[in-house]
């Protein structure tokens, strides 16, 4: 062990409260994002007695690893209200908390290189875990109580950050949706006095692709007449050009997006090899890509130059119903939004007047968003960094 290092086993203990009385029934759950989330769980018939009780400051953590990827599902508890969890999760506690603080701890088990090290240490043969002692044997530094401190805060000024800039983004994409529904689905856009068109008795005639009345003048067109519509491409054997190495392009896959918390998405964790960039699908920052199969419908604007493959298609900025699209979509274990359905997508074309205006103030809102975005990429960068220093750091 380095001599810098401690076993986590030193500062640990177990804790088994059950709920055995039945008085607790704040049920909770654990993500592998390493976060306490509502209970789904339909409990009906369930003995509630065996559950576990969980209270402020303890943690949790599920012994099995074999089926969550690259993550160890383990949390601190930081509620007041006591919970409770299922047996299936492990309770443990600090024993001196003015030696070892749990904010500090769980910004060690938040290290990318905890859960690998935690995979590779999972035994088993027919479900890999991650027991007790194996737990125990965790080797991490342990600074002084005020370095600690100094850390979590740092930690923590980072984390109250990307949470104001993620309300900044949620309010933006809100205002737009909000923007969309008024100008393009209420038909409440401004006429030429600043008047909200419909309300003001503007002329409407009825359209019977739609079966509905829409502002006089606009169109309704397949999106094929719109907009180019092309699919990604893949290399075969795929495995022959994946690599971890960023020298390669970024390589999008349905993981990457489904990861990004906004509309943007700014980084990939695996790269296409220089060779297979040319049996791909290239796009350009701002180009607007759109799953069609796995989850269909996902959309993502690019804020980097990628490869995609086959399972997006590809077509320049344009907002989209996805609930309307993903009805249209067929499979029989995963939806497959095939190129030929979005082709045959109904959409308005406004007057050129309309469009102009309305193009003005969405492009507004994509810069903005497109900074938050980049912004809140950034700072989990930081965050990153922030955990990896624990490793090397000195008190």
């Amino acid at each position: 062990m380095r001599s810098s290092y401690k076993k986590l086993g030193e500062y640990i203990t177990p804790v088994d409260k059950r709920n055995r009385k039945l008085e607790i029934d704040n049920l909770i759950g654990l993500s592998i994002q390493k976060k306490f989330i509502p209970s789904i769980s339909n409990t009906i018939g369930t003995d509630m007695s065996t559950y576990r009780i969980l209270n402020n400051e303890q943690f949790a953590y599920c012994p099995v690893t074999s089926r969550n990827g690259e993550k160890i599902t383990i949390a601190l508890y930081q509620e007041e209200k006591t919970a409770i969890i299922s047996q299936a999760y492990d309770i443990f506690e600090i024993k001196d908390k003015s030696e070892l603080l749990p904010e500090y701890l769980m910004m060690w088990f938040r290290r990318p290189e905890f859960d690998r090290y935690a995979r590779f240490m999972s035994h088993g043969s027919v479900r890999e875990l991650l027991g007790w002692e194996e737990l125990c044997d965790v080797e991490l530094p342990v600074p002084s109580p005020n370095k600690q401190r100094e850390l979590v805060a740092e930690y923590n000024t980072i984390l109250r950050r990307i949470d104001l800039n993620n309300g900044l983004i949620q309010k933006l994409e809100e205002a737009a949706q909000a923007i969309y529904k008024q100008w393009f689905v209420d038909f409440e856009f401004p006429n030429e006095n600043g008047e909200p068109y419909k309300s003001a008795g503007g002329e409407m005639e009825f359209n019977k692709e739609l079966d509905r009345e829409i502002p006089k003048g606009w169109e309704v067109k397949n999106l094929e007449k719109v907009v180019r519509i092309i699919r990604g491409a893949s290399p075969r054997p795929i495995e022959d050009y994946m690599s971890t190495d960023s020298s390669g392009m970024p390589w999008v896959k349905i993981s990457d997006a489904t990861a990004s918390s906004t509309k943007y998405l700014n980084e990939t964790k695996e790269f296409i090899s220089k060779s297979g960039i040319s049996k791909s699908r290239k796009v350009s920052p701002g180009t607007l890509i759109l799953s069609n199969s796995a989850s269909p419908g996902l959309p993502k604007i690019m804020g980097i130059e990628a490869c995609v493959h086959d399972g997006w298609l590809i077509f320049n900025f344009l907002l989209l119903n996805r609930e309307d699209i993903v009805s249209s979509s067929n499979g029989s274990v995963f939806n497959n939004l095939k190129t030929e359905i979005l082709k045959s997508y109904k959409i308005i074309v406004p007057d050129s007047k309309v469009l102009n205006a309305a193009t003005d103030i969405f492009c507004s809102l994509d810069k903005v968003l497109g900074c938050a975005a980049k912004t809140d990429h950034y700072m989990g960068e930081l965050l990153n960094i922030l955990l990896s220093k624990l490793a090397t750091m000195e008190d």
